[in-house]
């Protein structure tokens, strides 16, 4: 009887811990602006491929953004910058088998440190690699989310609403 009761306990505990991590969960809505990246295929050249101009594009594009305080001015950036970003990419990959598009796209929910991405369309910057037949990689661009965890050097940013809510959780 009373390993019965000490596994009850411990199922109810167990419940609980899944209920209070959904609870914790913070909504990010389609009030954001995504990037994508997608590989040519699975093959580990073109995952490494993809993971390179990932991490080049990222610092490239913090630098373009980061002082965006709205979805509207990140969003006039990028437009501003199209161009720019196109041959930025062209440079970086020493090819043009490559698409660069920049509007809306479909995205399936997700959760990822505790917040969920909801599914739906969003703009978003995306780069399909080759046939973009392989794995994607993608990250927030506005709420700069991706690019504020790949840059530590940005103890100078102020945070605000939903933003302090999502870095607050995890600290």
């Amino acid at each position: 009887m009373k390993k019965i009761l000490i596994l009850l306990c411990g199922l109810i505990i167990i419940l609980a811990s899944f209920k209070n991590k959904d609870e914790q969960n913070i909504i990010l809505n389609q009030d954001s602006i995504r990037l994508r990246i997608i590989s040519n295929s699975n093959d580990e050249v073109d995952i490494n491929t993809k993971m390179n101009l990932k991490n080049h594009l990222e610092d490239y594009l913090f630098d373009l953004i980061k002082d965006a305080n709205s979805k509207e001015e990140v969003d006039n950036i990028i437009e501003n910058n199209f161009e720019n970003i196109n041959l930025y990419i062209n440079k970086y990959l020493n090819t043009n088998n490559y698409k660069l598009d920049y509007g809306l796209n479909y995205f399936p929910k997700k959760i990822y440190k505790g917040v969920v991405y909801q599914e739906g369309m969003y703009k978003s910057l995306v780069i399909t690699l080759g046939n973009g037949y392989g794995k994607n990689w993608w990250c927030v661009l506005f709420p700069p989310l991706c690019l504020l965890e790949e840059n530590s050097n940005t103890t100078d940013v102020e945070y605000k609403l939903l933003i302090s809510r999502i870095i607050d959780s995890f600290n």
